[in-house]
C-alpha cells in the first residue's frame, strides 16, 4: 500500500472538483496519454472511466470504476481490468480555517494471473509517479486551475 499526502492552497471544494473532472488528470498525471468517462451523468458511483497510459515505453489500456463517492471529502476506485489494477481512496481534508486542503492518497496495485509477478515493480514506479503528479497537482490548482 502507498500512501500519499500534500498540501493544498485551495479549498477541499476546489481540489475534489478538479479531481472529479477525470478527462483532465492527464494535466497533472504525466503517465496518462487519454483518459474518459464512459459513464453518462455526473460523476459519482459507478462512474467508469478509460485511461491510455504509457507505462515502460508502451501505451497501456486500463480501466476504473468510482466505488464510493462523497464531495468534498472521498473518493474510491478500484480497476476493472489488466493484469494489474489499481485500487485506491483519495480523502481531502479542510485545513487552517478551511482555505487550504490536505490531500491523502491510499493507493494499491493488485495483481492478477500474469500480474501477481508484475505487481511489486509496478507499485515501485507508481509510489515515484504519484509523488511527482501530487506536485503536478499542487502547482495547477494553486494557479487558478
Amino acid at each position: 500500500m502507498i500512501t500519499q499526502s500534500i498540501e493544498i492552497d485551495r479549498r477541499p471544494e476546489d481540489v475534489f472538483a478538479y479531481l472529479d473532472e477525470h478527462e483532465r488528470h492527464g494535466e497533472w498525471q504525466e503517465t496518462i496519454v487519454s483518459s474518459k468517462v464512459e459513464s453518462e451523468g455526473p460523476v459519482g458511483v459507478g462512474t467508469r472511466v478509460h485511461e491510455i497510459r504509457k507505462v515502460g515505453g508502451r501505451e497501456q489500456d486500463t480501466s476504473y470504476e468510482i466505488t464510493e463517492h462523497d464531495p468534498p471529502r472521498r473518493s474510491s476506485f478500484r480497476g476493472t481490468a489488466g493484469p494489474v489494477r489499481p485500487v485506491g481512496t483519495v480523502t481531502v481534508e479542510p485545513i487552517e480555517d478551511g482555505s487550504k486542503s490536505r490531500l491523502t492518497l491510499d493507493f494499491n496495485l493488485v495483481g492478477h494471473g500474469i500480474g501477481v509477478l508484475i505487481a511489486p515493480f509496478a507499485r515501485m514506479q507508481a509510489k515515484k509517479d504519484i509523488a511527482k503528479s501530487h506536485e503536478r497537482l499542487k502547482a495547477r490548482l494553486e494557479e487558478g486551475t
